[in-house]
């Protein structure tokens, strides 16, 4: 079941193209894993630090960022990844590192943050072929996040932020990885839940072309012969959360391009500690937060270190003031001290739950993205989605996706993938 959200009681986050709090850049598409449900193809190539120079100097050019996730690929890979940290922090925006964590030491974790890489999102679930994990799921692999989160909290001051790919086997593992994230709300900032999407080539209903060229999409990493659910929406994913905390409440949202009552960006801030959650920000805090350090940054916010998630009841305290969930959040907070006083003494903290919906086919073949979407990074100097790169790589152009007809009789020629 979906859960009921209106999205006209949820903030619409204000990113766009030109104004957005991230950029993606792609120094590499090598990987040392092979998860299930990536979009990029695993190649040893790495980019120059020229190369990397200029597409920083793309992204400047046309557009304002807060934050830029170094990904690819695995960057940790790149022999050159604690220099592009350091390009990235002396060119004024914050460095954070896209990683599934495998090749990070205690040495290297040292020198990325003496480079002044302001933090980590580690993506790690269950489908990824990691050694010692193969038979291993989402419950367990809260032991391999926690692991990854002492590490980053052992050297302090660091965002550390966790993604894992949602599949229909593995759903209901969700809430075990909420419940995971408040035990380590003091370490983790932000969990992010990416709902698996591939292009069906097991004789669906779409052909697939490249302006008027019918194309073959076997050689995409992200197409795949075998049926699989692509379905799985952001409020599937609520519903399911809500089976175990059923007071689980977004307050902000991205729009999808074609639907704007559609979830591709569905955020939820929560406030508590260890023991207790006392409850949900609301639309008009995201709005304060967001606009308010637009004003005075003149861009949008993206990554919060540790210090500043720490303030929980002062977030409380404040949005009261004039958002009605926080005000609800706070008195919550005043019940549980007279049951638990010594919540008083124990800091709260805020923590974000993201669930990211992407491409959307609709039945009329047209492709909903996330519109305003963060992860955009560069390909010929300029601005495309990181999640369907792969396609201008060997097509030139972005493919589309045309409702086949059962009369069709035309046989149409049919182009290869470019290596």
């Amino acid at each position: 079941m979906t859960a009921n959200i209106d999205h006209r009681e949820l903030y619409r986050l204000p990113w766009n193209l030109a104004d957005n709090p991230i950029v993606w850049l792609e120094p590499t598409d090598h990987c040392n894993l092979h998860c299930d449900g990536c979009y990029r193809k695993n190649k040893p190539v790495h980019k120059s630090l020229e190369e990397i120079d200029a597409d920083l100097d793309v992204f400047e050019r046309f557009r304002k960022f807060d934050s830029v996730s170094i990904a690819g690929g695995d960057p940790l890979t790149h022999p050159r990844v604690v220099d592009i940290v350091r390009r990235i922090r002396e060119r004024g925006a914050k460095p954070i590192l896209n990683t599934n964590g495998h090749a990070l030491t205690p040495e290297m974790l040292r020198e990325l943050k003496k480079a002044g890489v302001y933090g980590f999102t580690f993506h790690v679930d269950s489908k990824q072929g990691r050694p010692g994990w193969k038979d291993a799921d989402e419950v367990k692999m809260n032991e391999l996040r926690s692991t990854y989160a002492e590490m980053v909290a052992s050297v302090g001051g660091l965002s550390c932020s966790f993604n894992s790919t949602v599949y229909p086997d593995t759903i209901h593992q969700v809430p075990d990885i909420v419940d995971w994230a408040q035990r380590e709300i003091d370490k983790v900032q932000t969990v992010v839940f990416i709902i698996f999407r591939h292009a069906d080539l097991s004789g669906g209903a779409f052909d697939y072309w490249a302006g008027d060229r019918k194309v073959k999409m076997e050689r995409l990493v992200y197409a795949e012969k075998e049926k699989r659910r692509i379905d799985i929406m952001a409020g599937d994913v609520v519903e399911t959360i809500r089976t175990r905390h059923p007071d689980f409440q977004p307050c902000a949202y991205l729009n999808g391009t074609d639907k704007p009552e559609s979830f591709k960006w569905l955020l939820s801030l929560r406030i508590g500690n260890k023991q207790r959650i006392y409850g949900y920000a609301g639309a008009k805090w995201m709005e304060a937060v967001q606009s308010g350090y637009h004003l005075l940054h003149d861009r949008y916010f993206a990554y919060a270190k540790p210090t500043v998630t720490a303030q929980g009841k002062g977030a409380l305290l404040l949005g009261s003031a004039f958002d009605r969930p926080m005000r609800q959040s706070a008195l919550r907070f005043g019940r549980a001290l007279l049951r638990h006083p010594t919540d008083l003494l124990r800091r709260s903290y805020a923590q974000s739950i993201l669930i990211i919906q992407p491409i959307d086919i609709l039945e009329n073949g047209v492709q909903s993205m996330c519109d305003g979407c963060p992860d955009v990074t560069v390909h010929d100097g300029r601005l495309v989605w990181s999640c369907r790169l792969e396609e201008l790589r060997m097509f030139g152009e972005f493919v589309r996706t045309v409702p086949r007809r059962a009369d069709a009789r035309v046989q149409l020629p049919v182009i290869e993938a470019a290596d």
